[in-house]
């Protein structure tokens, strides 16, 4: 017998908390510095983003920039020359998590040396790390 699909609740975990999906979308793996690259440098090509993001492959550039377009966070603007040129910028709607950035700056700025303290500590405990 094949089981109807059941509809997401609040209880489910995934969906209890409303931040979630936001975390999905701009904390993936290379969406934040991409993310601020673009908002600092403005307007880049390619191999700008590829030079300031020195650790990330050009497939997984591509497709979180792929992403971030579908997600409406990049503006891609194709230019019909020869040779064909591509320029990708932030767009309005990622620009504004620039407060979002901002606070996060600031609790890292505040909090971040508290974290490596508790992380010694823990690590310094029989059965921690």
């Amino acid at each position: 017998m094949i089981e109807a699909a059941t509809e997401p609740t609040a209880a489910d975990p995934e969906f209890a908390c409303p931040v979630s999906p936001v975390v999905d979308i701009v904390f993936s793996r290379w969406t934040t510095p991409i993310l601020w690259s673009l908002h600092t440098y403005g307007r880049q090509r390619f191999v700008e983003l590829e030079r300031r993001i020195t650790r990330i492959t050009p497939k997984v550039l591509t497709q979180r920039l792929r992403q971030l377009e579908r997600d409406g966070l990049v503006v891609r603007t194709y230019y019909p020359e020869i040779p064909p040129r591509v320029e990708y910028e932030i767009s309005e709607l990622g620009r504004s998590l620039a407060p979002l950035f901002a606070h996060l700056t600031e609790w890292a700025a505040e909090n971040l040396g508290h974290v490596a303290a508790a992380r010694a500590a823990y690590d310094a405990e029989p059965g921690g790390a």
